[in-house]
């Protein structure tokens, strides 16, 4: 009898160790989902160089749908690629969390990357192949290494390029860079030349670059240190977020939901000049709106259901327009967009409600100026008069881009402000 209480307690004793080790010391490659709270927050986010977060509320039904799937591509994706991390943020319970990364709707995907949250949700498929085509994608290196310099003169000219003139790839110069790029991946095309080839362009030591879009000859030299991330960062985010940016089918759900209304310039995709004298009137009159307006350029002969909304056709481009989410303005006469303050007075009607009116009721009233010692009956008399005309209402088109913004079929939708 004591025999077998004893083997009862060795054992006992035995499964207890391996639990204490399994809970202490578990395997670190483990691929279940990290709950994330205040507290774990930052350790989580900072000893990881990719963690793809879950923001998610038990009552709503989009979330559970995700739960399972999430939770299988999380097992799946780490196995294979180190230093990932699939975390998951209860929004009911972590309040603090999700006002934190400005959580409105349910379920929101965010990436981290070496503790900096990604500015692109992740708004694609939700299958656990869709996500782990997504994580690789990810992991791969967003610089381009060229072998020659003139494959400089092939990169895309369309796009933001920041080029960097590297001794080594051991050197913290290009670490700082590298990390900096995989940053910011999304803003711009990163290009490298290492080593002997990028020579004649280090003269004083290494060196980093931007080139504009649809610009020759107009590179702009970084003259700060090549081993201050923040620095670097700050210069690279100014020359690779553009204060004018380009609207496509595959970015419009994001713009739309920043909530802001858009100053949006649909032109001829051959039509350079117009899109350079655009971000020129913005950048030198429209400055103090950042924040209140987003300006935006579009291909025309792509948003063409926007134009019939507006009356207008691919053969009137370019034009230009406003789109508050709940109208759409046209700006009269694009010729006169160069005319200083017309943009900024357009800007500044849809704020006062003036574009909204006019498009109701017809244009303002205006007072004629009252001339001294003359009675009304005078000024009646050579005003002719007449009766003022009727004013007819009319309604300004519906907008067309509010119907980008997330769907109600895909998301629970915390508010409504559009």
């Amino acid at each position: 009898m004591m025999d077998a209480a004893r083997r009862l307690m060795s054992f006992q004793f035995t499964f207890f160790l391996f639990y204490l080790q399994a809970v202490l010391f578990g395997n670190p490659t483990d691929t279940r989902t990290v709950p994330m709270t205040i507290s774990n927050l930052e350790d989580v986010l900072n000893h990881n160089e990719l963690v793809f977060v879950n923001f998610y509320a038990d009552w709503c039904r989009f979330s559970k749908m995700l739960e399972p799937v999430f939770e299988e591509a999380s097992n799946t994706v780490p196995a294979a690629i180190q230093n990932v991390v699939f975390g998951k943020v209860n929004c009911d319970t972590e309040t603090e969390v999700a006002q934190k990364f400005g959580i409105s709707k349910y379920p929101t995907l965010k990436l981290f990357r070496n503790g900096r949250v990604q500015k692109r949700e992740y708004r694609g498929q939700r299958s656990v192949e869709a996500f782990k085509e997504y994580i690789e994608e990810q992991m791969k290196s967003n610089i381009r290494e060229v072998n020659d310099l003139r494959e400089l003169n092939d990169i895309d000219g369309k796009k933001r390029n920041i080029i960097g003139y590297f001794n080594s790839k051991e050197s913290p110069e290009y670490k700082t860079f590298q990390q900096v790029a995989s940053n910011l991946r999304d803003d711009c095309d990163f290009s490298v030349a290492v080593g002997e080839i990028s020579k004649k362009e280090r003269i004083s030591g290494d060196n980093i670059i931007f080139r504009p879009p649809r610009t020759k000859d107009q590179d702009m030299v970084y003259l700060g240190s090549l081993v201050n991330k923040d620095l670097l960062t700050a210069w690279t985010t100014d020359k690779c977020v553009p204060l004018v940016r380009e609207i496509t089918f595959e970015n419009g759900e994001e713009l739309t939901e920043e909530g802001l209304p858009f100053l949006i310039l649909f032109h001829n995709p051959d039509d350079a000049n117009i899109v350079q004298k655009f971000n020129q009137i913005v950048s030198r009159e429209l400055l103090h709106e950042k924040g209140n307006i987003n300006f935006l350029i579009a291909d025309g002969t792509k948003f063409t259901h926007p134009l019939h909304h507006l009356g207008k056709s691919t053969k009137d481009l370019p034009v230009l327009a406003i789109d508050s989410f709940r109208h759409m303005y046209l700006f009269p006469d694009i010729s006169q967009m160069n005319v200083p303050g017309k943009l900024k007075q357009f800007c500044a009607d849809l704020h006062s409600g003036k574009l909204h009116r006019e498009f109701h009721h017809g244009p303002d009233p205006t007072t004629p100026p009252q001339i001294a010692g003359q009675d009304q009956q005078q000024q009646q008399q050579q005003g002719g008069g007449s009766a003022p005309q009727e004013k007819r209402p009319t309604t300004p088109p519906e907008s067309q881009f509010v119907k980008l913004a997330p769907s109600k079929n895909r998301y629970t939708l915390l508010k409504d402000e559009l």
